[in-house]
């Protein structure tokens, strides 16, 4: 089976052979340089097009677009073979043949999702590297792998988040017949894959834009990486459809069942429909007929976007284009649960934290219209009790919060053991969709500090940015704790990353492994079929320092977790517990929770026992 995209834009190997179109609205000429053949005019068109239908070129020619001096790379091209520095390559993506015609996806309420960076992962540091320890993730009940952004980046390792051309799969991993290999055999396996990708901004080296297309970028927005992406200004038309061709290239040329969209709050736009409801609105248009999941990473906290597919009441929440969202609400209220950890962004939450991580469990969101204190006084969300607890994914770790610390220390430098399992249990069972970090099922010690890997004056300036970063932070007051924090360019940097998956047979991680196992073969046989319903009721309430969260379905069931999120042991109140247990930290005698008490008790309808 063959999968492919036409492009307005790139090179299109056609029957005669490959029509090229450049939007260079800033160049009065601009000229096709195929490596090894001739140079050839293009003809500019009244829309800023650059264009040219020639029969001396074709799949694999490499080629460059000339601007004066300036040989640039295709912002659309499929591949960089030769990294950004180096031609462009036309691709003719029929040539690949699919085995997964009959794959239609997973629905949303069966995904435990499993994030990961290609380049880390494995040994290998590549896309079959990934496909190697695809039976290791079977076993532990994941259903769908999440992959940092693959968008070709600068460097020889990057968290991906610096791409440029947001089209070309890295030749590092793979390139395109690389990522097409490892969806191909992640569906044979009964794996979904969703991609991560990068909107808000392009990476800091090797964009050429602004010499040839200046209208890509918009003086009326500010935003951390200079001018704003222009969604809202003269043009910006085609700079939308950029990015909008970019989301359904993925999804149908390389047959991804969804996509995880970069803090879409740094995305400046005044417009009506805005980009980003437009860019789920039209996936939405493009591909009904199979499960596609759109899953927003959103520091607004805007719910109005969230709900696709849930048929939920409530216009006022409307039901809009996308799956889910990240919520980052639900990590920072357990990690000030389970560490005490108060300060910078977490200071949010640090006013009785129980009860934030009642509304979380119970609603969503923790902040849903309510002042944000970090930041300085905005309120901050939009209300979110009327979404189905599945429009939320959940995390006790993912590559930010892990990465972010300045020794990309993983939680268990900060959490006992016990606080750990208990943050666990909660994040496995309950009916939020769990997302888990690549190494944490065995609770891996290696560190996923942040790594790049530039040069010259932005070396520089990235090492001096990332030390005083954390200069307000009291223990890197002085410049030689500072010093202490590993350098992001250095290639110890990113191996201290990479996965050492022997780690896997020491006694140390087999408890762990069978936790994790355990859990998520409950959450199938249990959570899961109640997910199928839709929606659930969620209520919470905190007494005596316990935690007790009750999700109503349909069919009048009942999910019950209880917890004492506390080293100290708490007593719960008479009848507090409901149904049968399905899973509980400790054995009880009494009413005494011991600390990190967790329970999760099933009820199937009123007075009787699942």
């Amino acid at each position: 089976m063959k999968r492919y995209r036409r492009l307005p834009f790139g090179a299109e190997v056609t029957d005669d052979g490959v029509e090229f179109r450049l939007w260079a609205p800033g160049a009065e000429a601009v000229e096709l340089v195929i490596e090894g053949g001739p140079t050839l005019p293009m003809r500019r068109g009244e829309d800023g097009f650059h264009e040219l239908r020639t029969q001396q070129a074709n799949a694999g020619t490499r080629y460059r677009y000339k601007i004066g001096d300036l040989l640039v790379p295709d912002p659309a091209a499929r591949y960089q073979p030769q990294s950004l520095g180096g031609a462009s390559e036309v691709v003719d993506a029929r040539t690949f043949d699919w085995t997964d015609a009959n794959w239609k996806g997973r629905p949303w309420h069966e995904h435990v999702l499993y994030e990961l960076h290609v380049g880390s992962f494995s040994k290998r540091g590549d896309f079959d590297g990934v496909i190697g320890h695809f039976d290791h993730l079977l076993s532990l009940g994941v259903t769908t792998i999440e992959i940092m952004p693959v968008a070709e980046c600068p460097g020889r390792w990057n968290w991906g988040y610096d791409g440029v051309l947001l089209y070309a799969v890295e030749e590092r991993y793979g390139g395109p017949q690389g990522l097409k290999r490892l969806v191909d055999a992640a569906h044979a396996k009964g794996l979904s894959v969703m991609l991560d990708v990068v909107y808000n901004h392009f990476g800091p080296d090797g964009n050429y834009l602004h010499a040839y297309a200046p209208d890509f970028f918009t003086e009326k927005h500010k935003t951390p990486w200079g001018a704003g992406i222009n969604f809202d200004d003269r043009h910006n038309e085609v700079v939308r459809s950029f990015f909008i061709e970019n989301a359904l290239y993925w999804l149908q040329e390389y047959h991804l069942d969804g996509l995880r969209f970069d803090a879409v709050h740094a995305i400046a736009d005044d417009s009506k429909p805005d980009f980003v409801t437009e860019l789920g609105t039209r996936i939405r248009e493009v591909i009904p007929d199979r499960h596609v999941h759109l899953v927003l990473e959103n520091d607004q906290n805007r719910s109005s976007v969230l709900g696709f597919g849930f048929g939920y009441a409530g216009a006022e929440q409307g039901l809009g284009p996308f799956t889910a969202q990240w919520n980052d609400d639900y990590h920072h209220v357990l990690r000030v649960a389970v560490t005490g950890n108060t300060s910078g962004y977490y200071a949010d939450y640090a006013n009785e934290p129980l009860k934030h991580v009642a509304r979380v469990l119970a609603e969503g969101f923790a902040y849903q219209g309510e002042v944000s204190a970090h930041r300085d006084g905005a309120r901050r969300g939009e209300p979110s009790k009327a979404l189905p607890a599945t429009a939320f994914v959940s995390f006790i770790q993912n590559h930010d919060q892990v990465g972010n610390h300045a020794y990309g220390w993983r939680l268990h430098h900060f959490a006992s053991d016990e606080a750990i399992r208990a943050a666990t249990a909660i994040l496995l069972l309950g009916p939020q969709i769990p997302m888990l970090w690549m190494g944490q099922e065995w609770n891996c010690e290696q560190p996923f500090p942040f790594f790049c890997d530039f040069t010259g004056e932005l070396a520089d300036a990235v090492r001096k940015g990332r030390a005083e970063e954390f200069k307000s932070f009291p223990e890197f007051q002085s410049e030689e704790a500072r010093k202490r924090i590993p350098d992001p360019l250095a290639a110890s940097t990113f191996q201290s990353a990479v996965l050492d998956w022997s780690k896997l047979q020491q006694d140390s991680a087999k408890p762990w492994l069978a936790l994790y196992r355990d859990l998520l073969t409950l959450r199938r046989e249990h959570v899961s079929p109640l997910l199928a319903q839709g929606s659930a009721v969620g209520s919470a309430s905190v007494d005596n320092g316990v935690l007790n969260v009750q999700w109503r379905f349909a069919d009048a069931a009942v999910l019950q977790l209880v917890a004492n999120l506390g080293d100290q042991p708490r007593t719960h109140g008479e009848g507090a517990v409901l149904g049968r247990t399905l899973y509980a930290t400790a054995r009880l005698e009494g009413r005494e929770l011991p600390p990190w008490y967790v329970a999760v008790n099933r009820l199937d309808q009123e007075g009787a026992v699942g």
